[in-house]
């Protein structure tokens, strides 16, 4: 009985029965007036016809023979009529009924004048003498005798037979056959009630069915991704239960991808914490060595030798300090809390100045920078710090696996929306199967050389983060031994 169904059950059942009695009651209510207003109608002038036949009272005497016959014909006309005839103030002088019938010697008057004056609404009803606790629809006609008023005629339509005819008929076949009827229309009314409630619960019980299923598989993706039949896709033709069962849907897909991308969250946080416990103790270890050689050797070591300890103790406080820089800017960027401060500059001006940051070191290594195309037609809407620090990494990644009479081109494409941007080296290149690992964290290139021992692996994650806020994809195209191409491009202030 705790089932909703159970209790749509119960409320329609009584219900059903409760709109089944008033129906019932109001049926024989309006019933019974309908027949007496059509009967009151049809019989309202009795009593002025009887009124007219004979003079039942004279200057106050009661013709008790003219009233006695009248009463008969008219009884004998209709066996449910009753005739009483009134004084002035209602006081009933005579009638031809037996006389231990008659229970109160008074008929109210107004209901009597409201029928004379011709303005009452019907059925209107009046005392009944015979019986003190009900009121019948009647007839009457003042009784004049010289233009004078002696009384009333009192005619009652409908008594003691009526009553006892309706009485004997109350229990019989069409009674039985209109009881029956409307106990068979509450019944099927309450079936075919049943049969709506239950559509509409089985698919809510399925609804419940899937919700218990997710809440049970204590989000195991198999489990989640089985319940294959929770349906997103809204039609014109959905309720509110398929709406229901549409955004369960929509919200199990999204607790699914969240917690895929938790999991992966999770997966990148631990590999996170191993690739910097390694890279964090490779050169505390080292720093640490250089230390306490410098401790215990302090007095047998030369200028030199000394010298030569501190610089690569800086070497590796540098690589520290790098790798923690990198850490700290790329948490900030995965985490949205950086926001591009969008101005208008030119992008061949901001590369021609990051080009110069490097150039004393390509000259070192002999790598030379060659600009190629669009540097008068280069405006762009960007945050000038990130974007500068997009150009810087990956120059510096160019640099990197160049070797020496290597080349660095960087390229501007304007277009009609945006410029183009190209770095591309004669370096080492990058494998067709690690191209897709070039923007993760802690990619290296292994290639069996130390010139990448002070990269923190972290360089291209920074730039596509920095890209992803701008809205623009960095993609990348490389030939092992010939070299690597990154490109993307940036939105004018136009198209911004």
């Amino acid at each position: 009985m705790n089932t909703l169904f159970s209790k749509l059950s119960l409320a329609l059942l009584a219900i059903v029965v409760l709109t089944g009695s008033a129906f019932f009651v109001v049926e024989r209510y309006s019933t019974q007036n309908y027949y007496e207003e059509i009967t009151q109608r049809l019989n309202a002038s009795i009593a002025m016809y009887v009124t007219g036949e004979r003079q039942l009272i004279e200057d106050g005497v009661v013709n008790s023979d003219a009233l006695s016959l009248l009463a008969q014909q008219a009884m004998i006309i209709n066996p449910t009529v009753e005739i009483y005839l009134l004084d002035k103030q209602g006081k009933i002088l005579g009638h031809a009924l037996p006389p231990e019938s008659i229970q109160t010697d008074y008929v109210s008057l107004n209901p009597l004048l409201e029928l004379i004056a011709g303005d009452a609404q019907m059925p209107l009803r009046g005392t009944d003498p015979r019986n003190s606790e009900r009121e019948k629809v009647f007839s009457a006609h003042p009784v004049m005798y010289q233009d004078q008023l002696q009384g009333y005629l009192y005619a009652v339509l409908g008594g003691k037979k009526y009553d006892e005819l309706a009485d004997s008929i109350r229990g019989s076949y069409v009674q039985q056959v209109s009881l029956g009827a409307l106990l068979a229309i509450v019944v099927a009314a309450f079936f075919v009630g049943l049969l709506v409630f239950r559509l509409m619960t089985r698919r809510l019980s399925r609804l419940t069915s899937d919700v218990r299923r997710f809440t049970d598989a204590d989000f195991d993706l198999e489990v989640i991704a089985a319940l294959d039949n929770l349906e997103t896709t809204p039609t014109v033709t959905d309720d509110e239960i398929s709406q229901l069962r549409q955004a369960f849907g929509r919200m199990a897909n999204k607790i699914r991808e969240q917690f895929k991308n938790l999991k992966e969250t999770d997966r990148l946080r631990r590999e996170l914490v191993t690739n910097v416990s390694h890279d964090l103790r490779t050169p505390l270890a080292s720093m640490h060595g250089y230390v306490d050689t410098l401790l215990i050797k302090n007095d047998s070591l030369s200028a030199e030798e000394r010298l030569h300890y501190l610089q690569i103790t800086r070497k590796h406080t540098r690589r520290l300090e790098q790798l923690i820089g990198d850490l700290f800017d790329l948490s900030r960027l995965e985490s949205h809390s950086i926001h591009p401060q969008l101005e208008h500059f030119s992008l061949a001006e901001l590369l021609q100045d990051v080009t110069q940051e490097f150039e004393l070191e390509a000259q070192e290594k002999k790598i030379s920078f060659k600009m190629q195309g669009g540097q008068s037609e280069s405006m762009v809407y960007a945050d000038i710090g990130l974007i500068q620090r997009v150009l810087e990494n990956l120059i510096r990644n160019a640099l990197k696996y160049t070797p020496a009479e290597g080349e660095i081109s960087v390229g501007l494409n304007p277009q009609a929306d945006c410029v183009g941007v190209v770095v591309a080296d004669t370096g080492c290149g990058i494998a067709e199967v690690d191209l897709e690992r070039v923007f993760d964290r802690y990619y290296y290139i292994d290639q069996g050389e130390d010139n990448n021992s002070d990269s923190t692996g972290l360089g291209l994650a920074i730039v596509s983060k920095i890209l992803d806020l701008h809205g623009s994809r960095i993609t990348v195209s490389s030939v092992v031994n010939e070299g690597t191409r990154f490109e993307f491009d940036l939105p004018t202030q136009e198209a911004a």
